[in-house]
């Protein structure tokens, strides 16, 4: 997956600012190149669980198709654990043609990219390109 620095800067300020609790969001785009992030809210308020706000997904997937793009992944952070899909990362990968970008931990933030097919996790190429 290719990430602009800009919108992987921004994914790591809105982790940042959620916490004590996880933050989640979507990517859009074409192929694997990112053409932007939605920054949505996690309805768990939680620091170890997320749930993409419902309505924000929906809001996301139609801004996305108007734009010409697929919803290509989403992101979440891990509080305090690495930049890797939890077991309960896994359990609720629901999007097998997606790509999982996991932040953590938030103390000096990395990005993770995964694939998660039928339970099984395999690590993406994550290139973030220059400004």
């Amino acid at each position: 997956m290719r990430l602009p620095a800009e919108m992987a800067e921004r994914i790591i300020e809105h982790c940042l600012a959620a916490l004590p609790n996880e933050a989640c969001g979507l990517l859009a785009g074409d192929g694997d190149e990112v053409r932007h992030v939605y920054l949505l809210e996690n309805t768990d308020a939680s620091p170890v669980s997320f749930t993409i706000d419902p309505i924000g997904h929906f809001a996301a997937l139609g801004d996305a198709e108007q734009q010409g793009w697929d919803l290509i992944g989403a992101f979440h952070s891990h509080v305090a654990a690495p930049a890797y899909p939890s077991p309960t990362d896994v359990a609720g990968a629901a999007e097998p043609d997606w790509t999982w970008l996991v932040v953590g931990p938030m103390e000096s933030p990395e990005i993770g990219a995964f694939r998660i097919v039928d339970g099984e996790v395999t690590e993406e190429k994550l290139t973030v390109t220059p400004r």
